[in-house]
């Protein structure tokens, strides 16, 4: 198809910039010298490690030369998402020419020992990854990990109505399961208050070693299949330079004026009907215009394009030196840049100025947009605890009003949202439905609820969308929240890790602001799944956050509904953080008023005085250690019937909100000095640690305490099923009855007694086993257990 836009001087100018957009990438992929070939190559002007990957780079550079003019044609407000891997040497080498790059990095300047350093840079040690990495500029997505740029172009897309993202889509990474269900968020889009998202889905063919699926359908069933994602696609297929530069042309002129249309006609006519978006199919060859046969194979358009074309090095045939001289003079780098390595202005004319360039978009910077959260006072919201251990009506029951009221004075800047996986009623946030609804835009039905083309929930039943749409959501500046069951936020750990080493990374890139920190809420938790039994039950997200860089990560466990509200409240106003609070949903007592609360989650750990019995002594004889709120109500109850039945001993309650308090402060920021540790948990004396996830884990952040080895935690152990609440505590042995019998085994002074007290705990279990069986619920005495307050008698009297 001819285009109107292409002028024949037009064309070659764009033909030539495609050209130099490609010399950058084959010298960043192999050269360290010589880089505008003044002389014949010699193995001193190349690298000795190759890590770099062609094979999807000229299609990229293809891409990004033809987004420049139409984002010039139309004043286009865009982002450029890079999803196939190791496309590093297109980006970095598109923002160069650009001139974004040497902006943000004033040595790697636009001259010849400008090249020099970029091309050295690239894949070497000391310099920059094949990705679309965080240090490279106008990039929200890494690419390392394939399979989210479609879900992050979305949620970069929310709310930011003028916004335009052309994701690229590798025909490899589109075998994965998030990008393929990543298609159906178009259903999620409102036209008339988000922007829009443009896929351009680039079929080459081939993955590392094998042809991808989609590039070996017919047309016809690869047309059909993404009509019935909703899409309206334009094909645009072919392998020489001039046809396809016509092509593509009008292809993206079709496509942006489809977005214009469907944007106007929902915005200025009210059109409700989900529109069908428009997207780019583009069809070339793997390694396009790289060499065609090196050793007597096929090269371009076959799987050997991947990853480094010729190997060049000291034990390789002479000739394949040669041959990489001849492909990078075949873009005749003379007519591209001149004596001084300088591109020449004819061409450097082509890309957009200022923030119109996608390596210099504010939108890729999102901590530059980023506007405070209009927070109400969480104090508000509180739980009355007249005194500890009254009953409440669920932790996160309560952190609801709290939420909806986020969502309502922020809907003027409409920069907070809420993600879940068809569990915002199910984790206790209903009251987010007072004030909002569920965005959703494709068909309704008369009895559906919350349902409305815009809203500040955003729910499908994909972990992974919820997570992509999140993050894409804070790169480009805003808040959130993702709610999830615990068990099953297992599904996005991978994705968590690269936003964990992103967030790792530009904490180190001053030009790169600080983003709003990506928060997690955990609710329908490993100890209450009831009637859902063994596949719910697994904490250990938590063990893998834990693995991350201390200044990114952030667990916390609030024992009651007060320390949630101050928990989230910390959460949603921090910065450039993974946050991960853990928190019930059922009826649970409440321990802590307001102000307590506010102060036990300042502080994060600390004696709970009230449940104690050891100010008149030396020393507790035994530390009852929790965290969580299962955990902390099985203390509890321990502790009332070691006060009942062994009066004498001296008693510490340590209760823990953040997690990391338990590493030393040269682990983590937030850890305990010694000193501190050592006066909460004691030198000597045993502690009984009841914790919320897998014991190991309290082991592993306290290894290097000194009373490290008096330490016995209780916590979960792969034992559930579908059972009372108490009994999974049980299973587990966690319940307060072992707890009872693990502080007497670690107590030899209680004698007698304390034998004939295991002796009728161990009777209590097989009671409530009995119990259980027949009844279905919970022994009343457990059911119906009420923290009693202090007793009165003191320790030795």
């Amino acid at each position: 198809m001819k285009s109107p836009a292409l002028t024949p001087d037009l064309l070659q100018r764009m033909d030539a910039y495609w050209r130099a957009a490609n010399y950058l990438a084959v010298g960043q992929l192999y050269l360290c010298g010589n880089p505008l070939l003044k002389h014949p190559l010699t193995l001193a002007d190349v690298k000795h490690m190759l890590l770099g990957h062609w094979g999807t780079t000229p299609g990229q550079n293809f891409i990004y030369v033809h987004l420049n003019r139409v984002i010039k044609k139309y004043d286009l407000d865009m982002v450029y998402v890079s999803g196939p891997g190791h496309g590093g040497p297109a980006v970095v080498g598109n923002t160069y020419l650009e001139g974004t790059y040497s902006e943000i990095y004033p040595d790697i300047s636009r001259d010849e020992a400008g090249l020099q350093k970029l091309f050295k840079q690239f894949s070497f040690p000391g310099g920059i990854p094949s990705h679309a990495s965080p240090e490279c500029p106008g990039s929200i997505h890494e690419g390392g990990e394939l399979g989210y740029s479609l879900s992050h172009s979305f949620g970069a897309v929310l709310d930011n109505p003028e916004l335009i993202v052309a994701c690229v889509v590798g025909d490899g990474e589109a075998e994965t399961g998030p990008l393929a269900t990543a298609w159906h968020s178009n259903k999620f889009l409102d036209p008339a208050t988000d922007g829009a998202v443009l896929p351009i889905l680039h079929l080459n063919g081939y993955k590392i070693a094998n042809p991808t699926v989609l590039a070996r359908i017919s047309h016809e069933e690869l047309d059909q299949l993404l009509r019935g994602y909703g899409w309206s696609p334009i094909f645009v297929e072919g392998s020489e330079a001039a046809p396809m530069h016509e092509a593509m042309a009008s292809a993206l002129d079709l496509a942006v004026q489809k977005i214009k249309t469907i944007q106007r006609e929902a915005r200025q006519h009210g059109q409700r009907e989900r529109p069908r978006w428009p997207m780019i199919v583009l069809r070339s060859p793997k390694g396009w215009t790289g060499p065609k046969v090196v050793d007597g194979l096929p090269v371009e358009g076959t799987f050997r394009a991947h990853q480094v074309p010729i190997a060049v090095s000291a034990t390789t045939p002479p000739e394949h030196l040669r041959q990489l001289e001849d492909w990078l003079r075949s873009y005749r780098p003379e007519e591209l840049f001149d004596t001084h390595g300088r591109l020449r202005p004819e061409l450097a004319e082509l890309a957009p100025v200022g923030n119109r360039r996608m390596g210099a978009n504010p939108h890729a910077n999102g901590g530059s947009l980023l506007r405070e959260l209009r927070l109400p006072d969480f104090r508000n919201y509180a739980c009355e605890v007249p005194q500890p251990g009254v009953l409440g009506r669920g932790d996160t029951h309560v952190l609801g009003p709290f939420l909806r009221d986020v969502a309502v004075l922020n809907e003027t800047q409409r920069n907070f949202r809420v993600f879940g996986p068809d569990e915002t009623l199910s984790n206790g946030l209903e009251a987010m439905f007072d004030v909002t609804n569920r965005q959703w835009d494709a068909g309704t039905e008369a009895n559906d609820q919350y349902l409305a083309p815009s809203g500040r929930v955003m729910e499908m039943l994909s972990e992974h969308q919820c997570e992509g749409w999140l993050e894409g959501y804070l790169l480009t500046g805003r808040h959130g929240l993702f709610n999830c069951y615990e068990a099953f936020i297992h599904i996005v750990d991978s994705m968590f890790n690269q936003h964990a080493k992103w967030l790792k990374v530009t904490a180190g890139l001053p030009w790169r602001r600080k983003i709003a920190s990506l928060n997690y809420l955990l609710a329908s938790h490993v100890w209450r799944q009831d009637h859902n039994g063994f596949t719910h039950q697994d904490p250990g997200f938590i063990d893998h956050v834990v693995n991350k860089k201390a200044g990114v990560v952030r667990v916390y466990l609030p024992p009651d509904a007060n320390c949630l509200l101050s928990v989230m409240d910390h959460c949603l106003r921090s910065r450039h953080y993974v946050n991960v609070v853990v928190a019930g949903k059922h009826p649970a007592p409440q321990w802590l008023s307001m102000e307590a609360a506010v102060k036990h989650c300042s502080e994060g750990i600390g004696i709970w005085s009230w449940a104690s019995n050891d100010q008149h002594v030396a020393s507790p004889d035994v530390v009852m250690a929790c965290c969580g709120d299962v955990p902390t109500l099985e203390t509890l109850a321990a502790v009332s019937i070691l006060r009942e039945h062994l009066p004498e001993l001296a008693i510490r309650v340590v209760n823990v909100v953040d997690l990391m308090r338990l590493q030393p402060p040269s682990e983590h920021p937030h850890g305990l000095n010694d000193v501190d540790f050592d006066a909460l948990f004691t030198t000597d004396k045993p502690v009984i640690f009841a914790f919320h996830a897998y014991p190991w884990l309290i082991h592993r952040l306290t290894y290097r305490r000194r009373n490290h080895d008096n330490i016995h935690v209780r916590g979960y152990k792969e034992e559930g099923t579908v059972t009372t609440p108490f009994d999974m505590t049980v299973l587990n042995e966690l319940d307060r009855f072992h707890l009872v019998m693990d502080a007497i085994d670690r107590l030899p002074q209680t004698g007698d007694r304390g034998v004939y007290l295991k002796q009728k705990l161990r009777d209590k279990l097989i009671e409530h086993k009995q119990y259980i069986c027949q009844h279905g619920q919970d022994m009343p005495e457990v059911r119906e257990w009420t923290w009693q307050g202090s007793i009165e008698r003191r320790p030795g009297k």
